[in-house]
């Protein structure tokens, strides 16, 4: 499963510079995938330092111990790898029983292998079995489930909700009467069904046309609003005083979360506005760093086209 699992770290240089870790600290890797970030972190911290990883992906887990353990011992730190979604933060770093945390790094969305391995199903570019789910030892909702059992209505709403597609409701209709023929059962059959939606002078622009609707399934199955939510404010929780938090999020829906749990972080005084002192007592615990998103370069899209959505964003714990 190794060999299938080539992922580009997106923003590698940016996120070494942004972390400002130390060889005596821990690092939290809440998004493991084959260790690209990991391997570089890891040669920051050294044998003093702590790093943990967090994924549900076998195939990840697999891959990240391969390569962190072809480190040389001068470059090693305390290794932890646990098999888990970050939204379950506080249990998982609770089994490392570390004290508190000095960075943490979200790199969040669907890696390369995942796209690129059919038997996944995330791919609206390579046919396979409309599962989606990140962890399949452990879910039980698939795609497949969600296309052929939810209403017209649900569908909808989390098409439009998950991915602002215009053509929502449309599509919506059209897979409620394809689904009455026989199931809906692979991405192909899906992304014919999309297709057969949205009309031909809208399929012109904007990429391709089933590019939205598959997120937005995707997104459904594994809750993953929710569970990014849940996954910051406990990094939040474990943050040593000076340690930062950085998240690389692909879309608007992930990038308003992060930009919006560091703003509260930021900003946690409740009184009234036309209050002239504060009353209220809640003093800021985040130091937003990043009043913009850093991007890719144009070279780094150039390399890895994966990249080019991406938006970095930094937060200090005060």
């Amino acid at each position: 499963m190794t060999s299938e699992y080539r992922h580009i770290p997106v923003l590698l240089a940016e996120c070494l510079e942004q972390l400002h870790l130390q060889p005596q600290h821990t690092f939290v890797d809440a998004t493991l995938g084959g260790a690209g970030h990991s391997l570089e972190v890891a040669k920051q911290l050294g044998p003093q330092g702590t790093l943990i990883g967090i994924d549900q992906d076998d195939a990840a887990h697999a891959a990240a111990a391969k390569h962190l353990n072809e480190l040389p011992d001068e470059q090693r730190p305390n290794i932890e790898l646990l098999h888990g979604n970050f939204g379950d933060m506080d249990e998982l770093l609770l089994q490392c029983e570390v004290p508190g945390v000095d960075a943490f790094l979200f790199d969040l969305g669907v890696s390369s292998p995942q796209l690129d391995v059919k038997a996944r199903g995330f791919s609206f570019k390579e046919n396979g079995p409309l599962d989606m789910r990140m962890d399949p030892g452990h879910q039980t909702l698939t795609a497949a489930e969600v296309i052929n059992t939810y209403n017209a209505t649900d569908l909808t709403r989390i098409i439009r909700t998950y991915s602002d597609e215009k053509w929502a409701s449309r599509i919506a209709d059209f897979i409620v009467r394809r689904r009455e023929e026989a199931p809906i059962e692979t991405s192909e059959e899906l992304v014919d069904v999309i297709k057969a939606a949205i009309p031909a002078s809208a399929r012109r622009a904007g990429g391709h046309p089933a590019k939205r609707t598959f997120q937005a399934i995707r997104i459904e199955v594994n809750s993953e609003l929710t569970v990014l939510r849940a996954g910051l404010e406990a990094a939040v929780r474990w943050l040593n005083p000076g340690g930062r938090l950085v998240v690389i999020s692909y879309h608007s829906l992930e990038d308003r979360i992060v930009k919006e749990t560091m703003a509260a972080g930021a900003n946690r005084c409740t009184c009234p506005p036309d209050l002239p002192v504060c009353v209220c007592g809640k003093k800021p615990i985040l130091e937003v760093i990043t009043r913009k998103p850093i991007v890719p370069s144009a070279e780094e899209i150039e390399r890895n086209p994966r990249a080019r959505s991406a938006k970095l964003r930094v937060a200090r714990k005060l």
